[in-house]
């Protein structure tokens, strides 16, 4: 209760704004259309931290499937014969496993794969399993038995998975089967028995649900892609943050090894393995599987811009104070060459160099890249200083393309009052803000951008969450960002993108929270934050139109936070409210262009009584948006806010 009692003592920050008026009255002129909400203002940001991509959105279940891992069995058990060989087919990838006789019938060649905290596999369900493999001293056929175990099985047999693979070529060659499971299991094992005499080299070891997203064959989990396009996004921010820097510059995410056959990307050093030692997890690496061009291919089938972005010659900040771990300015020629090569690779005909590697990978239209980003939460005049060059190589070449530049990774301060004259200076086309603060601080930031300059960058609110005292998903964190993102949309000639941070993590092994998604090798839960994140997504509209309270926009006044748009696509007036107090509001609405009479529309309510209430993977529903018809009387109506609640109303014009 003590607990419960702090909370709200944060709330009533707000309350120290309220008017102390006779009549609460919300004018909204439904007919005076302002200014226009870009398709792209909510939206997703990924970063592989927390297992997001390998162990999570990517569907792959093999880890380390290519033996590349500096201990190159980690994630693998062998007994028998089995020799590590560094002389394999893929240039990037040399090593692999050499299965050989064991010398005795009732001895036996093979390996076992932990997956990420197990292999998940669901009963009935379809996984292929593929490997490179060859038969090194020739010969007509070696047989390999490939299973799934539950080593933790009572039962007389552990394996619910079986099937027989042949390898009958001295050449490497792709082969695949397909296991069916007999049981749903979380944790289980893939095992690989050699069951016939002679030798056989494997290499590239996987394992992919048949199932993923949209039947993509190196494709995404489908649950948590799915997830991601229920969001309605209109921006896809990737491939990170910080990975973008890297720890140093060889750990830096380089997409351009991120590209081309699955088989051939090397492994890259996740820098989240080992920035928190509190969390650390040594096995923490990048496939490099989930690359540029599954991202491009993702933002596409969501119906999102993508926004890639990358690396400007500046490795962390954080960890590199000396100025020889970055690229010196006159250096950075093949960092702007990567930045074109990307516009190529995305836009670029086929009959370019990069848009025929997009091609040959199976898309031969372009994906309309609008918007590239160079650099992530820099700060000092390092930064402007190796932006410039970048931004005037794009300019000359590509001049339809808007950049992003930073303001640092703070939301005020010394670094972000520096950093966005620079930008202005730039002419970058739009500024990553970044915001990970307390609950006071979303609650008094209602008016943000209200005095932003109009004529200057636009805004990419491109990484926030609320942070609680315990950091984690609460209905209260929720409430504060969907108070905090009215002050988006009432400037939406300012703030054109938003993307909240960080979007995935698996309960197993994560490293930061709060986080939109969670999820465990089998399901995954939205948070009460997802949800909001999802009605600004569905509610978007297309204009603003002014919502006032006694002539002010509603920025806290009473523990209210309100915005108005409308949506010329289906007739509608969409009224979004956020009422941080823990009383009810009766609200007279002053709607001045609506007919008169009853006008029909629905109540969209994301509400709860605890502050601290969660939604788990055992409890996922107790947080969750409910949805009611209504009526509303125009010109002069009147709603009940909830306390604790988070409104949208659409009502037919």
């Amino acid at each position: 209760m003590r607990r419960y009692t702090e909370i709200l003592a944060v709330l009533a920050l707000s309350a120290g704004m309220a008017l102390h008026a006779q009549t609460n009255e919300m004018v909204i002129q439904t007919r005076k259309l302002g200014a226009e909400i870009q398709p792209t203002m909510y939206g997703l940001f990924f970063e592989d931290i927390n297992y997001a991509a390998d162990g999570g959105l990517y569907a792959e279940l093999v880890k380390n499937r290519s033996f590349e891992f500096p201990q190159h069995l980690m994630g693998w058990k062998t007994y028998g014969k089995v020799t590590l060989q560094d002389d394999g087919p893929f240039e990037r990838n040399l090593h692999y496993v050499r299965l050989s006789d064991p010398g005795h019938g009732h001895k036996h060649t093979g390996l076992d794969n932990e997956g990420f905290f197990g292999v998940g596999v669901k009963e009935g369900e379809e996984y292929r399993f593929s490997v490179w493999a060859r038969l090194p001293q020739g010969g007509t056929k070696a047989t390999l038995r490939i299973e799934l175990v539950d080593t933790k099985s009572m039962g007389e047999h552990q394996a619910f998975a079986t099937q027989s693979l042949a390898i009958d070529s001295k050449e490497w060659k792709k082969y695949q089967i397909i296991l069916k499971p007999g049981a749903t299991n979380p944790k289980a094992v893939l095992r690989i028995f050699l069951t016939s005499k002679g030798t056989v080299d494997l290499e590239h070891i996987s394992l992919f649900p048949v199932d993923t997203w949209k039947g993509h064959e190196n494709g995404l989990r489908k649950d948590l892609a799915q997830a991601l396009a229920d969001i309605h996004p209109g921006v896809f921010r990737f491939p990170g943050g910080c990975i973008v820097e890297g720890t140093d510059l060889a750990t830096r995410y380089d997409w351009k090894k991120s590209v081309g056959p699955v088989e051939n990307r090397p492994l890259n050093e996740n820098r989240w393995q080992y920035t928190f030692t509190h969390r650390f997890f040594p096995d923490y690496y990048q496939s490099y599987g989930l690359g540029f061009y599954e991202y491009f291919l993702l933002s596409e089938e969501m119906g999102a811009a993508p926004l890639p972005i990358l690396n400007c010659g500046l490795s962390c900040q954080y960890q590199n104070s000396d100025p020889k771990a970055h690229v010196a300015v006159c250096d950075l020629d093949s960092y702007i060459q990567d930045a074109l090569d990307l516009i190529e690779f995305a836009n670029g005909d086929i009959n370019t160099t990069w848009g025929k590697v997009r091609a040959d990978m199976g898309h031969p239209a372009p994906f309309n890249l609008e918007f590239i980003g160079i650099g992530n939460e820099q700060w000092g005049e390092e930064y402007p200083e190796r932006l410039e060059p970048f931004i005037k190589a794009i300019r000359k070449v590509h001049p339809e393309i808007k950049i992003v530049g930073s303001s640092g990774p703070n939301s005020e301060g010394k670094d972000f009052d520096y950093l966005w004259p620079e930008m202005k200076r730039l002419k970058a086309d739009l500024v990553d803000e970044h915001f990970y603060r307390p609950e006071s601080w979303f609650l008094a930031q209602g008016a943000r951008y209200d005095n932003y300059d109009r004529k200057g960058p636009k805004v990419f609110a491109g990484e926030y969450a609320c942070h609680s005292v315990n950091r984690e998903n609460s209905f209260l964190t929720a409430l504060c960002e969907a108070a905090f993102m009215t002050g988006f949309e009432r400037n939406a000639d300012v703030v054109c993108l938003c993307t909240y941070a960080p979007l995935f993590a698996h309960v197993d092994a994560w490293q930061w929270r709060p986080d939109l998604i969670w999820f465990d090798n089998l399901s995954l839960v939205k948070t009460p934050n997802y949800y909001v994140q999802q009605l600004y997504g569905h509610n978007a509209g297309t204009n603003v139109v002014p919502l006032t309270m006694q002539g002010e926009p509603v920025t806290g006044q009473l523990d209210l936070y309100a915005t108005a748009a409308v949506d010329k696509h289906s007739d509608e007036l969409i009224i979004k409210v956020a009422n941080t107090g823990i009383r009810n509001k009766r609200i007279k609405l002053n709607l001045n262009g609506l007919s008169a009479g009853k006008h029909k529309g629905t109540l969209t309510l994301l509400h709860s009584s605890d502050l601290e209430a969660k939604n788990t993977l055992c409890n996922p529903s107790t947080v969750v948006p409910l949805v009611s018809d209504i009526e509303v009387e125009a010109p002069q109506g009147e709603v009940n806010l909830r306390p604790l609640s988070f409104s949208v109303y659409r009502i037919k014009l």
